[in-house]
Formats: structure tokens, sequence, C-alpha cells
């Protein structure tokens, strides 16, 4: 399945039926009268957070949205039968983006099963009967029932995740989930292996947790510079950063640096995330090596600094510990705290 995390689509919800010019016809009935019913009124637009979804592709193929008008009105003052809803399913985590210069936020769906009526339907039009008056017996006006609303919006996907894996191309990102998760991302002895996000669930110490591994990040990425930046978006809602530093590069301290200048460039709040720094690839090194380059990491990060392998495995547990630690215990269900952002878990 390919990866889309952005669509354009259009959306409008149904156009109210129109009402009905109707009058009793009925044998040794001496007054007839109007008796036209109301239109129906036209389906809502209806988007709603599927599980099993983590891509909009399906977006691509399929951009304009409209929701059934509502049915005529009859005689016998009978109503016309409402247009049924559009429901859109879409993944958890996706943002609906007004089509303007600003992209403002117009709905966020951040839960399963979570659904926001976006666009409602017209009302039907009034039939015949409802305009009879004491001085207007025999009514034929009727309204054509109100149109639906309909605009341009743009569906923006931010994966949900406990924790978001960073580093620059070809720091061991994506073997290293591949050792924690059954996620399978592809690993090659090139940069930019990783073109779109993974996600996987570590099962650790009876726990489970989502992660979220993206592209590499190179200098520049925050001004289009490799894959650029707009990947980082996934990670937002992360609760901790794990960030893989190549034990094997020139410069751990360089390499460090230049992943934070790009987050601190693209903002949203990404440097103030707890983060995890790790030396990986440590298999290749001998100990008194392994002391030096995390010392020289730790004096440029100002954090502790965990070594491991994800190749052989060597550290692994421990900087999973570390993780669980940081994301801490999800909220317990049905506790009313749904502000609580501070033990929230997708999981």
């Amino acid at each position: 399945m390919h990866f889309l995390d952005q669509a354009k689509i259009f959306i409008k919800s149904g156009d109210g039926g129109p009402g009905a010019v109707s009058f009793r016809r009925e044998k040794y009935i001496e007054y007839g009268g109007p008796d036209g019913g109301n239109g129906g009124k036209g389906g809502d637009v209806v988007f709603e957070a599927v599980g099993g979804l983590n891509t909009l592709i399906d977006f691509r193929y399929t951009q304009h949205f409209k929701a059934r008008r509502g049915t005529p009105g009859a005689g016998r003052d009978r109503t016309g039968a409402g247009g049924d809803d559009l429901v859109i399913p879409v993944p958890v985590g996706t943002q609906i983006l007004a089509d303007d210069e600003e992209r403002s936020l117009l709905a966020d769906l951040t839960k399963e099963g979570e659904r926001v009526a976006f666009l409602r339907g017209g009302d039907g039009g009034r039939g015949n009967a409802s305009y009879k008056s004491s001085t207007n017996r025999a009514p034929r006006q009727h309204g054509p029932g109100w149109p639906g609303e309909e605009m341009w919006v743009w569906l923006r996907l931010k994966l949900l995740a406990d924790a978001g894996l960073v580093g620059l191309p070809n720091a061991g990102k994506s073997t290293f989930i591949n050792a924690v998760t059954n996620a399978q991302a592809k690993v090659g002895a090139y940069a930019f292996t990783t073109t779109r996000p993974q996600l996987g669930v570590v099962s650790h110490k009876g726990r489970e947790f989502v992660i979220a591994d993206i592209p590499g990040l190179i200098e520049g990425a925050a001004d289009g510079a490799g894959i650029g930046d707009r990947f980082l978006g996934h990670i937002e809602r992360c609760r901790v950063l794990l960030h893989l530093v190549d034990a094997n590069d020139a410069d751990v301290a360089t390499s460090y640096r230049v992943v934070r200048d790009e987050l601190e460039a693209y903002g949203a709040g990404l440097t103030d995330k707890p983060v995890v720094v790790a030396l990986n690839k440590v298999d290749t090194l001998d100990d008194e090596l392994i002391a030096a380059l995390s010392a020289e990491l730790a004096a440029e990060s100002g954090r502790p600094v965990m070594a491991l392998s994800g190749a052989s495995g060597a550290g692994v547990a421990a900087v999973l510990d570390t993780l669980l630690e940081a994301i801490g215990h999800p909220e317990p269900a049905g506790d009313g705290s749904e502000d609580a952002g501070g033990d929230w878990s997708p999981i």
C-alpha cells in the first residue's frame, strides 16, 4: 500500500428536497384544499476516524464527495425522506484544514470512532399546504429546498505514536525499529533508505507502545534539502523522541547538533519533548572508544547517552526501559479526564 499523508478533496452536503404542490381530489370530499408536503433534508457530510488505516492514498483517486439530496415532498401532506449522510472514513490522526493560505485547522480526529458532522445538509422546501392561510385558500407556491454547503478542504495525516525515531540518514533507525517491532522497514547501506514513515508496536515487559520511524534529516531539511521536513508532523504527537546517532560518524556531536537544529527550525514544540539520546552501532567499536564517543555526545546534548546496537541487540532492552519510563502509564479508561494529556497513549 502506498503512503500518502496529504490530500485535497471537495465535499458537498446534500440539497434539500423541494416541497410539493398538491390538492386533495378524493371523491365525496366536498372541500379539498392543498395537501403538498415538505421536502426532505439533505444529507450531512461526516468524517469518521476508523482503525486499520494509516494512509490517505484512497483520496488520490477520489477527490469529490457529495451527500445525497432530500426526497421531494408528496401529496397527502407527506414529507420527503431525508438524504443519507455521507460518512467519509479517514485514518486516526487526520486533520481537516481549510483551503486558504493559513491552512487553518478545522477539525482533528485523534480517537478511533470519533465523528464530526462537517457540513450540514440543506433543509427541505415547504409544500403548498404550509402556505395555506385565511386569505390564501389554494396556494400554489412551494419552496425549492435549501442548497447544501460545499468547500474544498485539505486532509493531513499525523500518525499517532508514543515514541518517535529521529536522526541523520543511515543512523540505524530502520534496523532499530525492525529489532523491536514487526515493522519490516527497508534497510540498506545508503542514505534515505526510509522514504516514508513507518509504525511499529513494541511489546516490552508486559506493556505495548507505538513507535514511529521517519525519513532521516540532513542539514537544510527545513528548507527542503533531502526529503525535507514534511514528515516531522508525524512525530508532533509523540510523548518522547529517541535520537539515534551513528557511532561511525566522523563527529558524533555535529551529527547530533544538525538534527536538533532542524527540529528547532521546524518548531511545533519538538525540541521541548523529552529526548533519549543513544549512540547506535556500538557493536563495531571497542569499550574505550564507546566511552569516549558517549562522553563527547553527552557534552554536546547535555543528556546522558545510552549505547546500543540495533543489529546485535546490545543495549536495546535498556533503551526500551527508558522509553517506557518517559511514556508513562496510560490513563485508565472512563475516568472522565479526556484532557489529561500527560498520560495519553494511542494503545
